[in-house]
């Protein structure tokens, strides 16, 4: 099965959609920087991120922004087509990370920034909010490295 079979190009169109579909509630339901508590560590936080990941890079301007991942795409998927027919764990990490970047790229080219609106917090304490894009594109890597794990377990079971 290569990487763009009809399951990788579904699991991809899903992923967006599901995406985008959570992104336009957040924004219909809750305003701007509004603090809404869901569990004693998880609320729904509704900001603009105009960086990239954590807001960083937000400095560079909106031309820069929408270069940075329209020059990486290429690259994942040019990396999920090299992948072998049995490294399936990776091959959906790809989908999701592709998914996740093109979420977040819709976002920019619409809206000039990113819905993030996920938040997780101890206390005072709190880690950047962050969108279903971006887990994404996290679980999306956790699995391209977990498949890589893998190969190489099989690779050390193989020698003398």
């Amino acid at each position: 099965m290569k990487w763009l079979s009809p399951f990788h190009i579904a699991t991809v169109c899903l992923a967006i959609a599901a995406d985008y579909t959570v992104k336009r509630l957040v924004e219909a339901s809750f305003t701007l920087h509004e603090f809404n508590e869901m569990l004693p560590f998880l609320a729904i936080f509704r900001t603009q991120n105009t960086g990239v990941a954590f807001s960083m890079l937000d400095w560079l301007g909106e031309p820069w922004l929408l270069l940075i991942p329209l020059s990486i795409l290429p690259l994942v998927i040019w990396l999920a087509v090299r992948t072998e027919p049995n490294q399936w764990i990776a091959r959906v990490g790809f989908s999701l990370i592709v998914a996740g970047a093109i979420g977040n790229l819709i976002d920019r080219v619409i809206r000039g920034h990113v819905v993030d609106y996920i938040l997780f917090y101890v206390g005072d304490w709190s880690f950047a909010v962050f969108n279903l894009a971006d887990v994404f594109i996290s679980v999306g890597a956790g699995l391209v490295l977990l498949q890589e794990v893998v190969d190489w377990r099989n690779r050390a079971k193989r020698l003398p």
